[in-house]
């Protein structure tokens, strides 16, 4: 996982930033998430938020899981966001919650719940994310969120998939 200052974008063409990682990055789009908000995610079905998820765009099962894009998210402003992340990757938690046949399995979000429900703690991290700043890391494997809480101004993001290696962009870390 990178913290990374991309160089500046422009509004009018988001696409644009992704062209220079390679041939393979998608841009998903750009979410809005108000100010004071825990997590950010939306359940588009209802509404919800979802909290902590992993992402599932590569519908990759057990053994392919590390091989995910890594999605590259940046703050576009006007207010801090942060990423918060989970240090426990998805192919621990399926080997504990599935001990007969994990590797028959697609690693979820919901494996993640089980773990914490029958006791097991997840450590996770809160990263401040100023306006220009983002991350590249991966989300199908790592359990994530965004977050705006104890902020009082709304924060935009833009988002995109890809195999980039490290030090693609600039490294704030």
């Amino acid at each position: 996982m990178e913290i990374v200052r991309p160089p500046a974008l422009r509004e009018e063409d988001p696409e644009r930033l992704a062209r220079p990682l390679g041939n393979d990055a998608q841009y998903l789009g750009q979410a809005l998430s108000k100010p004071n908000m825990i997590t950010t995610t939306e359940n588009y079905q209802d509404g919800r938020l979802i909290g902590l998820h992993l992402d599932n765009w590569d519908k990759l099962i057990y053994g392919q899981k590390p091989r995910g894009r890594r999605r590259l998210a940046l703050n576009l402003g006007p207010g801090t966001r942060y990423l918060v992340v989970g240090t426990l990757d998805a192919q621990a938690v399926c080997r504990a919650v599935h001990p007969e046949d994990y590797m028959y399995r697609y690693p979820s979000t919901e494996d993640y719940r089980k773990h914490v429900a029958s006791g097991h703690p997840i450590r996770v991290y809160r990263i401040r994310l100023a306006p220009g700043e983002g991350y590249i890391a991966p989300t199908e494997y790592l359990l994530h969120d965004g977050s705006t809480e104890g902020q009082e101004h709304p924060s935009a993001a833009a988002f995109w998939l890809g195999h980039w290696s490290p030090g693609t962009l600039p490294s704030l870390i």
